[in-house]
């Protein structure tokens, strides 16, 4: 079920009917039978094949194209002269039930600039697009996993670490999807081939819109650290055991959940977010107490320090609440990601290309994790935010952008490589 809510209309512009085509198509390639919104998870056939479209629409315009060995797929257009490239682009993987434009407009911006740049005199350096895999955490745990490849942040080695809810390993998703686990590591970058990247993405929040702003410039990346929880207790019969003498896996696991909440919100954590995003409770029965619970949990700051302090903090009163209720604890760290400033230098190239579009911008943070957040390791990169309506909703078949806005991105987009090209 598509999530594209706007109809082209007769007075498009040829660029806003290409993009809305595009959105139309990369929609479609969705679990039938998910509800609603689009679901295409990490190291599935369906990523596989919306990988296929842009490697299609990426040949036919004589690109020359790639998919390595993490499973990201790369379009080069030579520039005039050898050297390190410049690159752009962003992911085509969903969570569930997902809306149609986290990561695809990222993407659909690389497809069509790719397309106004390869008709136009080439730049001096080699411009590279790419759609990245695996960028969503919805399934293993881990974000960004095709870009940390490429970033030399996870190894071939951590993929048998790494499973989803059904047992299955990353490292067998590889497999099952025709990529080599134990070559994931040739898809690292070397610094020497890229002169800098830049990502255009949808907001996910609303500071646009509500400042009726066209372009955000992201100058920090927040960086989060995902806890896995499980608290053992005693199941037991409801009826036959006083509340006294309980040890409730859910119910520590309900005051751990405001516990976060609580240490979010207090004044030391202005910025710090922490969420529970998914719980499971056995035995599941309404008349059995639960005796084991098991959540996630994302701690996400733009302060590096803080995150991990946060973390820990959070653990330490879990620990504290367990034993309180009686209940056994175990907490391990599935993923952890640094915040990553980005350096003033592309900023400022970025503004000015915002300017010369006649744009107006903010410089701005973001807090959701992002590719870029993983090649700021490999050369210099810069982040480019078109407003999301809505609310600022994402993660939910209701994420809208309206295509006139991704067009707008897209051109400052084109003019921030071409600023780039020049400077670097």
């Amino acid at each position: 079920m598509t999530t594209i809510t706007e109809a082209p209309l007769p007075s498009q512009t040829p660029t806003e009917t290409l993009v809305d085509e595009l959105l139309h198509r990369f929609s479609r390639l969705s679990e039938n039978g998910h509800g609603p919104g689009v679901t295409r998870l990490a190291y599935t056939p369906l990523e596989r094949e919306a990988h296929a479209v842009f490697t299609e629409f990426m040949t036919d315009l004589g690109l020359t194209v790639w998919t390595d060995q993490a499973g990201n797929t790369i379009a080069e257009l030579a520039g005039r002269r050898p050297g390190p490239a410049i690159g752009t682009g962003s992911h085509l993987d969903s969570v569930p039930n997902a809306g149609a434009y986290d990561g695809i407009a990222g993407v659909i911006a690389a497809m069509v600039a790719a397309r106004q740049l390869a008709e136009q005199e080439a730049f001096d350096h080699p411009l590279r697009f790419v759609a990245f895999a695996a960028e969503e955490g919805a399934r293993f745990g881990q974000a960004c996993t095709g870009s940390r490849l490429a970033a030399g942040l996870t190894e071939s080695a951590d993929l048998d670490q790494l499973h989803d809810a059904a047992g299955t390993s990353m490292a067998e998703a590889f497999r099952a999807v025709g990529l080599d686990p134990e070559r994931a590591g040739e898809a690292r970058w070397s610094p020497d081939d890229w002169a800098g990247f830049v990502e255009l993405h949808i907001e996910q929040g609303s500071v646009l819109t509500d400042a009726n702003t066209q372009i955000g410039v992201v100058d920090t990346i927040s960086g989060s650290t995902r806890l896995h929880v499980e608290l053992r207790g005693r199941a037991s019969h409801t009826g036959g055991t006083p509340m006294h003498l309980r040890a409730d896996a859910l119910a520590a696991a309900a005051e751990l959940i405001t516990a976060g909440e609580t240490l979010a919100t207090d004044p030391r954590h202005r910025g710090t977010r922490i969420t529970v995003g998914t719980i499971d409770v056995e035995p599941g029965s309404m008349t059995t107490i639960p005796g084991l619970c098991r959540l996630d949990v994302d701690i996400r700051d733009t302060d590096d320090r803080r995150q991990r302090e946060t973390a820990l903090e959070l653990i330490g009163r879990a620990e504290r609440l367990a034993a309180e209720r009686g209940v056994d604890i175990d907490v391990q760290v599935v993923a952890d990601a640094s915040p990553a400033i980005l350096p003033l230098s592309v900023q400022r190239q970025l503004t000015s290309a915002a300017q010369e579009a006649g744009c107006s911008y903010r410089v701005m943070p973001s807090g959701a994790s992002h590719d870029t957040q993983m090649i700021s390791h490999v050369c210099p990169v810069g982040m480019l935010f078109v407003p999301s309506q809505n609310h600022g909703i994402s993660h939910a078949p209701e994420e809208l952008t309206h295509t006139t806005d991704i067009v707008r991105g897209i051109d400052v987009l084109i003019a921030g490589l071409r600023r780039l090209d020049s400077a670097i």
